[in-house]
């Protein structure tokens, strides 16, 4: 494939906003070839312990960000990545957006954040909550005891429960919290359709964010009578998140005048209807058919597939109609965190010798199966499939003094490819199929990860063959949008690439590891399905003891 660019070609530009970067790529429409792509890192990163702008203290499970971050990725990212790939401009046919989800923010009518109200600019809540925001726990727990005692027909669809990290766990949380700013916030928009406003001022939102973070289902919200009985103040929520829907791979207007100074781009050129981030890298991988299980590993990891059928799989994040191609029924599980435990090992706990994700890699790989006698449980960062609990923390069993650092970073790569494997089964239960896994993310690189998930999930594995996967994505909805294919399925099939089967089971590792899951599922049920609530119990007693230092006048 030719990665020059023709004077008869024609582009798009994929933006793929991350957890600390946006990313922005430029994609030649007739046949997905990536010309140019560029990073930009959120000036403020991730506040998760203080509020940038005057140094206050955040409470545990916080973590928000700052919208302006969002604007310097157009102003900075796509104009490099246009650069790069040494297009003329004029050939942009189309822009996409994805976002990390459930990202949302509180704003004005006209989509001004109000944490750029000067009033509001040191009120925590007026800020954008980011997806891993889980200090919504309390909230999410009563949405879902309300919504089984009154037998609300949309929970189902959820796995029989929704997350602290979703818009009406954190809206209530809001109101709550801080009703001023509650009212104050005539929108609550996720992110992605938020900068699909700021780049065509129109606002528009995506059957995506709507069905698996807003709780749309069957062409309607929760009740009001429902929101009311949660809190009386809360029964007006669903005018701040309701509008029109749009679907993937639709139009949502044209380039404003200052959006094309931001970008280096015409005004008028086509912006895509926004979409999430794991959602749009199914096309990107040419897995839009049923049994393709999207696999999208970074700091965390979710899991995309679609059936022909409807069923209700407990404990997933959600079933929607067209919520990843139109035609289907698009399920969505995930892992709170992955590559983040990984991480959180190389850099806090893995002594010197050990300090870096190749040492351990290789240290751990000379092991077979079992021989570190360990299992952990992967809740870093909270289960969300599928237990949907953010509150749960992390456990590893079998440690002893001749435990060594790639004993236990192998048992962490082992934990997440349990927890895969978890989802894979319940998926199955429910009568959806799960055939073969297609990966993408940065995690794909290390191969003893890989052929771990192939083993422990007993199931083929590829990789997608690009490695801006979302930013692809975004591109092949781009070009749909922009009329240059019919729909998502044909450019996907155009656009998208993956190397199938690059991964295959071994049959006595599986065999191996049938033992150590099996002794997974047990911890996982004894602390997760309530056998002991230890952990719950520890992070109450941690939340006490922090609060305590807050509250104290000397500290």
């Amino acid at each position: 494939m030719s990665v020059s660019p023709g004077p008869g070609d024609r582009y798009v530009v994929g933006v793929d906003y991350g957890t600390l970067s946006g990313r922005a790529l430029v994609v030649r429409v007739g046949d997905g070839a990536e010309l140019g792509t560029a990073v930009h890192d959120y000036r403020h990163g991730v506040m998760d312990s203080v509020l940038a702008v005057d140094g206050r203290a955040l409470p545990a499970d916080w973590a928000l960000q700052d919208p302006q971050d969002y604007r310097d990725v157009l102003r900075h990212a796509v104009p490099a990545a246009l650069a790069a790939s040494g297009i003329d401009p004029r050939r942009v046919v189309g822009v996409g957006i994805d976002f990390t989800a459930c990202t949302v923010l509180p704003t004005l009518a006209d989509g001004t954040p109000l944490c750029e109200l000067p009033e509001l600019r040191t009120r925590p809540h007026a800020w954008v909550k980011l997806w891993k925001h889980h200090a919504a726990q309390p909230q999410a727990d009563r949405i879902n005891a309300l919504a089984h005692a009154r037998g609300e027909p949309w929970i189902g669809r959820y796995g029989g429960k929704i997350s602290a990290e979703w818009q009406f766990a954190k809206g209530l949380q809001l109101l709550e919290e801080d009703p001023e700013v509650y009212h104050r916030a005539e929108r609550w928009i996720e992110a992605a359709d938020w900068i699909v406003w700021q780049l065509c001022g129109v606002e528009t939102r995506n059957v995506c964010g709507a069905g698996y973070k807003g709780l749309y289902q069957d062409g309607r919200y929760p009740s009001r009578d429902y929101l009311a009985a949660l809190h009386p103040g809360f029964a007006d929520f669903v005018a701040k998140i309701d509008g029109p829907l749009a679907p993937l791979g639709a139009r949502a207007g044209g380039l404003t005048a200052r959006a094309a100074a931001w970008t280096g781009l015409p005004e008028g050129v086509t912006v895509a209807v926004g979409n999430v981030d794991a959602h749009v890298t199914a096309a990107a991988a040419r897995a839009l058919d049923p049994g393709r299980l999207v696999v999208i590993m970074g700091t965390s990891t979710c899991h995309m597939v679609n059936a022909t059928e409807l069923s209700e799989v407990a404990g997933m994040c959600g079933v929607v109609d067209g919520g990843i191609s139109a035609g289907s029924w698009g399920y969505e599980a995930g892992q709170s965190a992955v590559g983040d435990i990984f991480g959180w090992y190389v850099a806090h706990a893995a002594p010197a010798g050990y300090a870096s994700h190749e040492a351990l890699t290789a240290a751990a790989a000379a092991q077979p199966v079992g021989a570190h006698g360990l299992v952990a449980l992967d809740w870093w960062n909270g289960n969300r499939s599928p237990l949907v609990n953010h509150d749960l923390s992390g456990l590893i069993v079998g440690l002893t003094l001749a435990t060594r650092p790639p004993d236990v970073y192998r048992a962490l790569l082992e934990s997440t490819a349990y927890g895969t494997r978890m989802i894979i089964e319940a998926y199955a239960e429910a009568g959806v199929p799960v055939d073969e896994l297609i990966v993408a993310g940065g995690l794909t690189a290390n191969a003893l990860l890989m052929q771990i998930y192939a083993d422990v999930t007993k199931r083929p594995l590829g990789i997608i063959g690009s490695a801006q996967g979302p930013a692809l994505g975004s591109a092949i909805h781009a070009a749909v949008a922009a009329g240059a294919y019919p729909d998502v399925p044909a450019a996907s099939a155009a656009m998208g690439r993956v190397d199938r089967d690059v991964y295959r089971p071994d049959p006595e590792r599986a065999r191996a590891y049938d033992a150590l899951y099996a002794e997974y599922r047990r911890l996982h049920d004894h602390f997760g399905r309530g056998g002991d609530d230890v952990l719950l119990r520890l992070r109450a007693i941690r939340n006490a003891a922090r609060r305590a230092v807050d509250h104290d006048p000397a500290g």
